[in-house]
């Protein structure tokens, strides 16, 4: 096969360039109704209570550590297997990061080792945990938010893998990712490889009307023109700076794909979860490890990963062929960066790395694309 497979790619229907174009023709380029209207329906399908679209995944989560008032006293704790932004976050605003292994079954940050941390630690030391639910697989929140409010930490819950992914609560209820039952703050991410792509993007969810209306502020330059909690009130024309924020906010055209693209995105996660499925029996029983997910997990497959002893060979072979897989993550605390703030023993993260590899995985992965991946990688010989 001669075309290029990549990992994940974006699918832009004829319906979303209509959404587009009515949008470009329209009076707000940006700032409109259509991001209120996006904001809107994406609370509604994660199904929280306010939701903010900002510019990308990172920015949402610079907004949400700056709305929680992490600061260079702040120390906080997140998993090494996961795209840098989700640490550096907290680097923006001066904080400390520290870095908890991963459970091998799950390859999410162990909640194991998190208490660890906390308990070995004085009372205090930890302010925050930001844990991702990596390729798609969600993280038990009420678990987490037990052991935060034990500890008296807040969380950010990286949710950029995950819409429509869920877990199932100890009283036997679906909790969508992100939902904010039980973190203080979600962010999503709609860059193009990501379930609803929109170019760049981001959205952040909360069920805490403090941080949602801190959050709207953030997003632009720290401005206000609530006449509710301003200081003055000259005319129509008045706003007040409040804080030191920033420009990040989200266009009305990128709003209006992302309305688009959110009206498939049950018919998109349904394609993945088949192209799992077919991952997953092709697989069993062969040296190619895979995670399976357990009991009253809705996983959301943003991505496919494989485990093998000779990643490297495999990676180059497949590559060859074009079929453009991926590895998904390099450990944060390994960048040259971090290592240079502290030493983060994290060896399961590091035998995860070793071996991991991303398969494509994207609603548009045709039936025929697959079962070519699927031969190249089983007739692989190391």
């Amino acid at each position: 096969m001669k075309r290029r497979i990549p990992y994940g790619r974006q699918h832009i229907s004829e319906e979303d360039i209509a959404a587009v174009s009515k949008a470009l023709t329209a009076d707000f380029l940006t700032q409109g109704p259509n991001g209120v209207e996006f904001e809107k329906q994406f609370a509604e399908y994660i199904g929280c209570k306010y939701a903010v679209a900002v510019a990308n995944g990172t920015a949402a989560l610079h907004l949400c550590a700056l709305a929680l008032g992490v600061n260079e006293k702040s120390s906080v704790i997140t998993t090494p297997i996961t795209f840098t932004a989700s640490a550096n976050c907290i680097r923006f605003c001066g904080g400390e990061v520290d870095f908890a292994d991963i459970d091998p079954d799950t390859i999410l940050l162990s909640i194991e080792a998190v208490r660890k941390k906390l308990a070995l630690a004085p009372k205090g030391t930890y302010e925050g945990i930001i844990p991702v639910n990596f390729a798609g697989y969600p993280v038990d929140m009420e678990a987490y938010r037990k052991l935060a409010d034990e500890y008296g930490c807040w969380i950010i819950e990286d949710s950029c893998h995950s819409p429509g992914g869920y877990f199932t609560d100890s009283n036997g209820v679906q909790q969508n990712c992100g939902n904010g039952a039980f973190a203080d703050l979600a962010i999503f991410s709609f860059h193009p490889v990501k379930h609803i792509a929109c170019g760049e993007g981001g959205m952040i969810t909360t069920n805490n009307e403090k941080l949602f209306k801190k959050i709207q502020e953030l997003r632009s330059h720290g401005i206000t023109k609530d006449p509710d909690v301003m200081h003055e009130n000259h005319g129509g024309w008045y706003y007040e700076m409040h804080d030191l924020g920033y420009n990040y906010r989200f266009t009305d055209f990128q709003a209006a794909l992302g309305i688009s693209q959110l009206s498939r995105a049950d018919k998109n996660l349904k394609r993945r979860k088949a192209i799992a499925k077919k991952y997953d029996a092709a697989f069993k029983g062969t040296e190619f490890e895979v995670i399976l997910p357990k009991a009253g997990i809705g996983h959301a497959y943003h991505l496919y990963v494989i485990q093998v002893d000779d990643r490297k060979k495999l990676y180059d072979h497949l590559r060859a062929l074009n079929i453009l897989v991926q590895i998904h993550y390099i450990p944060v605390n390994t960048q040259p960066y971090y290592k240079t703030r502290g030493d983060f023993p994290t060896p399961n993260a590091q035998q995860y790395y070793a071996r991991c590899l991303s398969l494509p995985m994207y609603p548009t992965l045709t039936d025929e694309e697959q079962d070519w991946v699927i031969e190249q990688v089983k007739g692989f010989r190391g």
